[in-house]
Formats: C-alpha cells, sequence, structure tokens
C-alpha cells in the first residue's frame, strides 16, 4: 500500500487501485460523489462510521490536487 496524499492510499490489491482512504475499502471517489451529490460531512459519517472528518478533508484536498494536473487529449487511429 502506497500513501500518494495525507490519508490516500493506493493498493493494486485493494478496489481495483482506485484511491481509498487509510487502507480500507472506501475509495475516495466515493466520498466525493456524496459531497457533489448534496450530502453533508455528517451524513457520511454516520453511513460510514469508520471514518472521520480528516478523511473527508482529504478527499477534497486529493481532489483539489488532481485538478491542479496538465491533462492533454490525444486523437487515437480508427
Amino acid at each position: 500500500m502506497e500513501y500518494i496524499f495525507e490519508r490516500i492510499t493506493v493498493d493494486d490489491e485493494l478496489c481495483n487501485g482506485k484511491p481509498t482512504i487509510r487502507g480500507l475499502r472506501v475509495t475516495a471517489q466515493t466520498i466525493l460523489e456524496f459531497l457533489f451529490n448534496g450530502s453533508t460531512e455528517e451524513e457520511i459519517l454516520e453511513q460510514y462510521p469508520v471514518l472521520v472528518k480528516e478523511d473527508i478533508e482529504a478527499c477534497k484536498k486529493f481532489a483539489l490536487e488532481m485538478m491542479n494536473k496538465n491533462y492533454r487529449i490525444k486523437d487515437i487511429a480508427a
């Protein structure tokens, strides 16, 4: 398991290699989807009692950091 950002980890053997929170079976994507769909932090913490507020903050920071990267779309030959 490798920490890639604060509490965000990546392990090829866990959740198909998607970024998770502290090596738990909770992906950063799942938490971000809850937030973007209007769930409050308190609701998320109720749904996932293994998490703490710092885990949710780490997901937000992770998302912001991913947006700080440069991306390029390449054409693929048909």
